[in-house]
């Protein structure tokens, strides 16, 4: 969350709720924004940092608001992660976690849980496909993400095979 809430307003300052905003402009479904309260606890942990430099903004009828820019040691944080190789796929996943304990939970039973998840890989899947998300017209932008979620789909698939 760090990296891309230091990335986000590297061409001009901007305050918690516009960085926020731009997060969900630029990701939509495929990776929701956090909450804005973790927002401004990172952007102060940034600021303290050194990373952002931050101003009080006066507003009229309304609270002063902090405007942050990146300072040249930011610009530079950026700059290397985004030069960094990503971290490859994880092992784990928060479904496999989910399907390894609901034998021992009893609240629900597998095949319920692996429809309830398909449906929502394949929400998420319309959703990246829909126009007005980033990439919109050619999707070029959306179509690796649509990509990426099929073998997470497909894995719900056998594992519902296995289950029948």
């Amino acid at each position: 969350m760090r990296s891309v809430l230091l990335a986000l307003p590297a061409k001009e300052s901007a305050h918690g709720y516009e960085l926020k905003q731009a997060w969900e402009q630029t990701f939509g479904s495929a990776d929701p924004s956090p909450g804005i309260g973790h927002v401004y606890v990172t952007l102060g942990r940034l600021e303290k940092d050194a990373l952002f430099r931050g101003e009080n903004v006066t507003q009229s009828n309304r609270p002063n608001k902090r405007v942050r820019e990146l300072t040249p040691t930011g610009l530079e944080a950026v700059a290397e992660w985004l030069d960094a190789p990503g971290e490859g796929p994880r092992p784990r996943s928060e479904f496999f976690t989910k399907l390894s304990l609901v034998p021992l939970t009893g609240a629900t039973d597998r095949m319920s849980l692996i429809n309830r998840q398909r449906r929502h890989c394949l929400n998420l899947m319309r959703g990246l496909s829909e126009p007005g998300h980033p990439g919109e017209g050619d999707n070029r932008v959306a179509s690796p993400l649509v990509e990426g979620a099929r073998p997470h789909l497909e894995w719900r698939e056998r594992c519902r095979e296995a289950l029948s």
